[in-house]
């Protein structure tokens, strides 16, 4: 089973056609898992190989939004880490909140804000699952210094930043924008954070991106779209896709080389 596996966020899957010798798994065939029906979601899993290296692709995910309860939500992650996944790279379309931010623009996720109010490790504890999991450093330090030496080496422009997580599913409004730039927010989406704080408390070493496909509300002016979102995002997707190709034979290097210490 691959040991690391790549999370598509809205109109991302173009990594999919990277992919080599995939073997494809429908949602719709695992117990348990619901519908998916977010339009820029394919629902399933894609096993091949990128890079050279055996991958495990998550196509689409469920969001609060949906009315999921957290353990569906989280239910995903919960299942690469029982298949034996030791990474997990997770990608969203998010709105842009920091002026210097453009559509088309990849953010390296350095923290997150949890705005959602709700976590996936509430209620009984899981056997085999960290009940108080250090969220310290989400984002894996070396994981992100190999993102920032691959991108330098491929010259492609890559920023850092601060996620914040909202329930959705309405865009915020101008006034949350700016609550949000206070409260030191770089960019805003509707997922991701319940997934990391499910990877880690599994033990997963986590590394995020945020593809910059609007600008947030009262920053842009123009109305926002979830069209608009899926085709700026499959446009900029390539760019994430080149990345992760060079990219991810470094994290599985670096994956093999703390396990033989």
């Amino acid at each position: 089973m691959p040991a690391i596996s790549i999370l598509l966020g809205s109109g991302l899957g173009s990594i999919e056609d990277e992919l080599t010798d995939a073997v494809v798994v429908p949602f719709e065939e695992i117990p348990g898992y619901p519908e998916i029906r977010v339009e820029g979601h394919a629902g399933r899993y894609v096993v091949g190989r990128l890079g050279g290296v055996d991958v495990l692709l998550q196509c689409g995910r469920f969001h609060f939004y949906e009315g999921h309860p957290a353990e569906v939500v989280a239910a995903p992650v919960r299942v690469a880490a029982a298949l034996g996944v030791r990474a997990v790279v997770f990608t969203n379309a998010a709105g842009a909140i920091r002026g210097t931010l453009e559509p088309g623009d990849i953010v390296l996720l350095e923290d997150h804000i949890n705005l959602m109010f709700r976590s996936p490790l509430t209620g009984p504890e899981r056997v085999g699952e960290a009940r108080f999991p250090d969220m310290s450093s989400p984002y894996d330090a070396g994981f992100r210094r190999l993102a920032l030496d691959v991108a330098r080496e491929s010259g492609l422009k890559l920023q850092e930043g601060v996620y914040v997580s909202v329930l959705g599913p309405a865009y915020e409004t101008p006034a949350e924008v700016r609550m949000l730039e206070r409260l030191g927010a770089d960019v805003v989406g509707m997922s991701t954070v319940p997934e990391v704080i499910a990877a880690r408390a599994n033990g997963l070493r986590c590394l995020g991106f945020s593809v910059v496909t609007n600008k947030a509300a009262g920053l842009g002016g123009t109305a926002l779209s979830h069209r608009d979102v899926m085709e700026v995002g499959r446009v900029a997707g390539v760019k994430l896709a080149r990345l992760l190709a060079h990219l991810v034979p470094r994290i599985d290097e670096d994956l093999y080389s703390v396990s033989t210490k």
